[in-house]
C-alpha cells in the first residue's frame, strides 16, 4: 500500500536512526522479515464474477467482541520513542475505529493509564500482551491489574525464550528514551508509580502446562502468540488456550523461520475451527487480509504500518491518534474494497477457492 510505504520513508526521515532501526529492524540478515511480506505475494487472489457485491460487510465477532474489521493493532514496544503520546494514542484510535489495542509489556504507557484512555474513546476492546519474568510472583501482580483494569486477554508471546540477535540494534546500542519517559513495569499502584525498577530479561523455563496459572492469576483467557507448528496449535488447544497468532515476531527472533503466509494454512488445518487462528507478519494492504482469511485465519494483526502513522501519519504528518486512525481506516476501507473485488460481501463467504498458491 503506497501510504505505507510514504509513512515509512516520513518515519525515517523524523526519527534519529536508532529509533527507526529498532523498529523497522530484524534479526539475523533479515530475510524472514521480507520473506514474510513475500510470501503474501504467492498467495493469488481468484476473483468469481458477477457476485452481488452491492452491500459489503468487512466487521467480523472474534472472541465476543464484535469488530469493523479482522485487522487488530498487535502490540509492539515503547511506543513513546516515536510520538509523545505513544501507547496511548494508539489506543484511541483503536477503541475509535472499532478495532482491538493489543498492549506490550515493554510500553511506555501503563496498563491503568492506557486503558483510561481507550475507555474515552470507544467501546473498550483490548488485550494485554505478557512476557513472563524470571520473578513469577511479579508478573502475577501485572496480571492482577490486566484484569482489574478492563483488558479482556492476556496474549503470551512464547518465541522469546531468548531475544534474537538484532544487527541494527546492536550496531546502535540501547535506544535512549525521551526525557521524562520511562519503561513501565506495569506494577506501579493506581494511586502512584512504584519505586520497583523494570526486571529485564524472559522466563526461558515456560513451558505449556504454564498457561494454566497464567489463565489462574489473570482470571482471563490467554492467547499464544509465537505459533508456527500444527503441533504447538494442537498443544495451545489442549492446554486451554482461546486462541493463537501464528507469527515470528515480525522476523526479529530466528532468521530463516518459515514465514507466516506459508505456516498459517497448515496450522489453521489443524485447527480446525476449534479455536480463532490469527497471523501477523508482513500484511500491508486489505488484499493481504483476504487472503489470509481465505487461508483460514479470523483476524490479522499489523504492527510496523500502524506505528509509521504514529510517527508520521495523520492530516498534518504529525503522527499520534490520527495517524494511527489513518492507517487503520485505510486497512480497513482497504480490506471492504478487496472483498468487493473477490466476490465476497462478508469475511465468512472467504475460502480457499478465493486463493491460489504460486509455488508452493
Amino acid at each position: 500500500m503506497l501510504l505505507l510505504r510514504e509513512l515509512e520513508d516520513r518515519t525515517r526521515a523524523r526519527v534519529p536512526a536508532a529509533v527507526y532501526d529498532y523498529y523497522a529492524g530484524a534479526a539475523g540478515d533479515e530475510r524472514t522479515v521480507a520473506e514474510n511480506a513475500e510470501a503474501w505475494q504467492h498467495v493469488w487472489l481468484r476473483p468469481r464474477a458477477l457476485v452481488d457485491v452491492g452491500a459489503v460487510d468487512p466487521s467480523v465477532e472474534l472472541l465476543g467482541t464484535r469488530l469493523r474489521a479482522p485487522v487488530l493493532l498487535a502490540p509492539v514496544a515503547a511506543q513513546r520513542l516515536l510520538h509523545p503520546d505513544g501507547e496511548l494514542a494508539s489506543a484511541r484510535a483503536a477503541a475509535a475505529a472499532g478495532s482491538l489495542y493489543c498492549l506490550s509489556t515493554r510500553a511506555t504507557a501503563d496498563l491503568a493509564e492506557v486503558a483510561q484512555a481507550a475507555d474515552a474513546a470507544g467501546p473498550p476492546a483490548r488485550w494485554f500482551q505478557l512476557y513472563v519474568q524470571p520473578d513469577r510472583e511479579r508478573t502475577v501482580a501485572v496480571l492482577r491489574r490486566v484484569a482489574a483494569h478492563g483488558y479482556s486477554r492476556v496474549v503470551v508471546t512464547v518465541d522469546v525464550a531468548v531475544p534474537g540477535r538484532r544487527e541494527r540494534e546492536l550496531a546502535h546500542g540501547p535506544v535512549p528514551l525521551p526525557e521524562g519517559v520511562t519503561m513501565t513495569t506495569h506494577l506501579d499502584g493506581d494511586d502512584g508509580p512504584t519505586a520497583k525498577p523494570m526486571v529485564g530479561g524472559w522466563d526461558a523455563r515456560l513451558r505449556w502446562e504454564d498457561l494454566a496459572w497464567i489463565r489462574e492469576a489473570s482470571g482471563l483467557g490467554v492467547v499464544v502468540k509465537g505459533v508456527l507448528d500444527p503441533a504447538d496449535a494442537l498443544l495451545a488447544i489442549e492446554h486451554g488456550a482461546d486462541a493463537v497468532v501464528v507469527s515470528n515476531h515480525g522476523g526479529r527472533q530466528l532468521d530463516g523461520a518459515i514465514p507466516t503466509a506459508v505456516a498459517l494454512r497448515e496450522v489453521a488445518a489443524a485447527v480446525a475451527g476449534r479455536i480463532p487462528v490469527l497471523v501477523d507478519g508482513g500484511v500491508r494492504c486489505g488484499a493481504d487480509v483476504v487472503r489470509a482469511l481465505a487461508l483460514g485465519a479470523d483476524a490479522v494483526l499489523v504492527g510496523r504500518p500502524y506505528v509509521w502513522g504514529l510517527a508520521a501519519g495523520g492530516p498534518d504528518g504529525r503522527g499520534g491518534q490520527a495517524g494511527v486512525a489513518e492507517v487503520l481506516e485505510a486497512l480497513i476501507d482497504d480490506t471492504a474494497r478487496a472483498l468487493a473485488l473477490v466476490g465476497a460481501t462478508r469475511c465468512a463467504d472467504l475460502g480457499p477457492g478465493h486463493v491460489h498458491l504460486r509455488g508452493w
